[in-house]
């Protein structure tokens, strides 16, 4: 089988794959700030603040990239979620990212802007959406 078929076939699947493992690991991050699961040192932050709101978007726009629905448009808010959340949080404790801990902001952030440009792949609610097979299921 040629490369290129390969490609052909696995590329889109492997960023659904990207896409469903990026968010659920993102969504634990959500869960753990908004619904105390799994159990961390620190006390839940309050809804209406910078980390509260944060884990809102973590949860729901998480949820919303497991899905692969509107992917584009989330990804590109939780990017910027995720840079504004190293350059506030991580970037005063040292310029160097493995010491200040925002290694992860900084991969989530190009990761999710990738999906801006790439979008959801295989398995999305965006594909079904684009096929147009959601409309012929319902009919």
């Amino acid at each position: 089988m040629p490369i290129d078929h390969l490609t052909t076939i696995w590329a889109p699947r492997m960023l659904g794959v990207l896409r469903i493992m990026s968010a659920l690991l993102f969504m634990a991050h959500g869960t753990q700030k908004i619904l105390g699961f799994p159990a961390s040192p620190y006390p839940a932050p309050a809804l209406l603040s910078l980390p509260g709101i944060a884990g809102i978007l973590e949860l729901f726009g998480g949820a919303l990239l497991v899905l692969g629905l509107f992917t584009r448009p989330v990804a590109f808010v939780l990017s910027g979620l995720m840079a504004a959340a190293y350059f506030i949080a991580h970037a005063p404790k040292s310029f160097f990212p493995v010491l200040n801990g925002g290694d992860a902001a900084i991969l989530y952030c190009f990761v999710f802007l990738y999906f801006v440009f790439a979008g959801g792949g295989a398995w999305s609610v965006d594909a079904l959406r684009r096929s147009g097979e959601i409309g012929r299921a319902a009919a």
